[in-house]
């Protein structure tokens, strides 16, 4: 386990939000157009626009370690998965029947087969419990930690995965050609890097890595003349802002480098093509994953943390969902049951795959998986007429059964991070209503995230848009059974 982001009693505050570092993701962003238009009034219109470097106090986290989170947009049916409750009355089990697991005690639903048949290489946490029954509020309480319950339209507070991505951009140089933070097709809409500033947003993966036609632009160019360009523009940048660094009181032209060299090295290095190249892979393993969109963006992800990715995130969502694209399984929606089992042998086998892949690969130290939505569904079913037919729905008007939001109790499944597996932790009651043993909340779910990256949630702030230290989490303390 790396060691904590500070060993000093005092909190770890960090500077201004919008620091010299968020002018990155405009170079990354760029590409070969943004290269082209680098001149002197170019950059000084960036150092203007920027505030000054962070300053920090107390020592960043940089360590190897990392996280992939897969995330369920929509919440997912914690009784139809992880939990089910096969003595509940019709009104609340669902038609699934109830399968044993390789961890003795532990059941999943008959949907998820492989998982079980490899239990003893993860936990499940069956006693997540939040207060927003929303999916803005929802998602914003697991990713950043805001206890506010109400649905907002922007987040107020920075996700885990950009203020990592920020606390480890303060010491220095990447020495690996990949970004710290990557999003293949990553959960965007109700989260972001808030007062941070875009340039900790992720390096967005967008398309169907399954696609024959899929390809990342800008990145490991192969074109010698392209490079020899680029290598002249960047020359010349550098000359022309020598006279610049006389007044560069706060080190911006010493950031705005950083950015360049890393924007360069994404446009240039051929191991960053490699990382994102998935013809790479076997055939075997490709189909092992499943040849599908969630099955390669779980296989491309594990390529990119090997790479030395340090936050990886991706989304299940889209067409292999259903009908609207997510979990969102209410009745007017999807037929739930259908839905879940429309969706269940894909996800079943993705995840599988990735999680048999820490392992064998030897990244289950150094690479932490967590699988989470935001909150589960309700226990008792609902009926509904469907607003529309389609993959899992039923035509429009007739009535289907459906779940709708349960930020009450719900479960994730964590693996690798050097934690203790084969193993479940916590209890929901005979119907999945409420949490009956070791609830844990969002803060205790992100505390656990950060311990694992080497940062101290406790004592770990950053100054919002107005200046003032704002802790990163400021509930919560990481869950014991799930660190090393």
């Amino acid at each position: 386990m790396s060691t904590p982001a500070s060993s000093s009693s005092r909190p770890v505050c960090t500077g201004p939000g919008q620091s010299g570092f968020s002018r990155r993701r405009t170079f990354l962003k760029a590409g070969l157009g943004g290269f082209a238009s680098l001149t002197l009034p170019g950059i000084l219109r960036l150092q203007a626009a920027s505030q000054a470097q962070a300053n920090t106090s107390g020592k960043s986290s940089r360590e190897k370690t990392a996280v992939i989170m897969v995330w369920k947009p929509g919440g997912c049916s914690h009784i139809d998965s992880y939990d089910p409750k096969p003595t509940a009355g019709s009104e609340y089990r669902g038609p699934f029947a109830t399968i044993d697991t390789k961890v003795p005690g532990l059941q999943f639903t008959e949907l998820l087969p492989r998982q079980a048949a490899i239990a003893d290489r993860f936990t499940i946490l069956r006693s997540m419990h939040q207060g927003a029954g929303g999916h803005p509020a929802g998602s914003m309480q697991m990713l950043s930690g805001d206890s506010d319950t109400r649905d907002k339209p922007k987040p107020r507070l920075p996700d885990w995965m950009a203020v990592t991505n920020y606390l480890r951009s303060q010491s220095g140089p990447r020495q690996v050609p990949v970004p710290a933070y990557v999003g293949i097709n990553p959960p965007l809409e109700y989260n972001g890097p808030a007062y941070l500033g875009d340039g900790y947003s992720p390096f967005t993966v967008s398309g169907d890595p399954n696609s024959p036609s899929f390809s990342v632009p800008n990145i490991g160019l192969t074109d010698t003349s392209e490079v020899r360009r680029l290598g002249r523009r960047a020359t010349l940048r550098q000359n022309l802002d020598t006279l610049e660094r006389a007044f560069d009181q706060q080190g911006e032209l010493a950031a705005l480098d950083e950015f360049e060299i890393q924007a360069m090295t994404l446009l240039t290095n051929p191991k960053t093509k490699e990382a994102f190249d998935l013809s790479r892979e076997d055939d075997r393993v490709r189909d092992r994953y499943g040849r599908n969109a969630w099955g390669q963006q779980l296989l491309l992800a594990r390529r990119l943390v090997e790479a030395g990715v340090d936050v990886l995130t991706t989304s299940l969502s889209g067409p292999l969902c259903g009908r609207v694209g997510n979990w969102d399984d209410h009745a007017v929606n999807h037929h739930v049951f259908e839905a879940m089992r429309f969706r269940a042998d894909i996800y079943d086998q993705a995840v599988s795959a990735l999680i048999e892949d820490i392992y064998e690969r030897g990244l289950d130290k150094r690479v932490l998986v967590v699988v989470t939505g935001e909150f589960g569904r309700t226990p008792k079913i609902s009926y509904q007429p469907s607003t529309g037919g389609g993959n899992a729905s039923a035509p429009a008007g007739t009535v289907q059964p459906g779940r709708d939001h349960w930020p009450r109790a719900y479960s994730n499944l964590w693996a690798g991070g050097g934690i203790e597996t084969g193993r479940f932790i916590g209890a929901t009651d005979k119907r999945g209503e409420d949490v009956t043993e070791r609830m844990c909340a969002p803060g205790d779910f992100l505390a656990t995230i950060y311990h694992h990256l080497g940062i101290d949630a406790a004592k770990t702030m950053i100054r919002d848009f107005n200046g003032r230290p704002t802790p990163i989490v400021d509930h919560g303390k990481p869950i014991p059974e799930l660190i090393a």
